[in-house]
């Protein structure tokens, strides 16, 4: 059965500097903001960062911001309000340290995988442009999961896992049950013609075996192996909950 839970920590009133003793977790994002045609704006979709990320350090684990290009993360202007950013991601919105670490991320280039227990693609639009076909990405997260680690991602992130394989040279996603934005989904949020291509159509070429909740934008999670995945924000505190409970499985790297 899929695992689907709501339950997440608080957020803390300010960034901290948890211990490395559980281990590190490397949390990516995107650079990218622009839609083709459209003149909103996209980005980081907040909360599905900042839930896992409260979940996470509050567990004691050590997180590092990284982004395709490095620097400054955009943010998805709907995201910041209600209904989507609840009391804990206005929490950090409004955390000068927090905010500071969004605008200095790590070069995906420059991460030394072996650091990494886990790796976490965060979602927004942006990361439909830049998550996808990207070498060193690839490089760093196909690096922790052969060495053990873990590979999550939430919503759009999970463009990120399309372009991985197995040691074997297959599709990491092949015959694995994963979860994503679905097209349903896509069709709603009003920009399906703004995307180059739609996440559960792509999930569902390379061979994975798509689920997911049975109400649109329903919180669902899936835990398949050390394969973790969230359908659309909703999901990310249940997917910080189920990756917490890998991690605590794994051993420490």
């Amino acid at each position: 059965m899929p695992i689907m839970q709501t339950a997440a920590a608080d957020a803390a009133s300010s960034a901290k500097e948890p211990s490395a003793s559980a281990g590190k977790i490397l949390m990516v994002m995107t650079n990218h903001d622009r839609y083709p045609s459209r003149a909103e704006r996209t980005g980081l979709w907040l909360a599905e960062l900042t839930h896992v990320y409260d979940a996470l350090t509050e567990a004691g684990y050590a997180i590092d911001f990284a982004s395709p290009n490095g620097g400054a993360v955009p943010l998805d202007p709907r995201s910041l309000g209600w209904p989507h950013a609840d009391a804990a991601a206005k929490a950090r919105l409004n955390d000068p340290a927090f905010m500071e670490l969004l605008q200095s991320t790590r070069a995906v280039a420059d991460i030394d995988p072996g650091a990494y227990r886990a790796i976490f693609y965060t979602g927004g639009h942006g990361t439909i442009w830049d998550f996808r076909n990207n070498a060193d990405l690839n490089r760093v997260a196909e690096s922790i999961y052969r060495g053990g680690g873990i590979v999550s991602a939430v919503c759009h992130g999970l463009a990120g896992l399309l372009d991985l394989q197995t040691e074997e040279g297959r599709p990491l996603l092949e015959g694995r049950r994963v979860t994503g934005f679905s097209n349903f989904e896509e069709a709603l949020s009003g920009v399906k013609d703004q995307v180059p291509y739609q996440l559960q159509s792509e999930m569902e070429a390379r061979g994975g075996r798509y689920e997911k909740a049975v109400m649109p934008f329903g919180s669902f999670a899936l835990t398949d192996g050390r394969l973790i995945t969230g359908q659309n924000p909703r999901s990310s505190k249940a997917l910080a909950q189920a990756l917490l409970a890998a991690l605590r499985n794994e051993p420490a790297r």
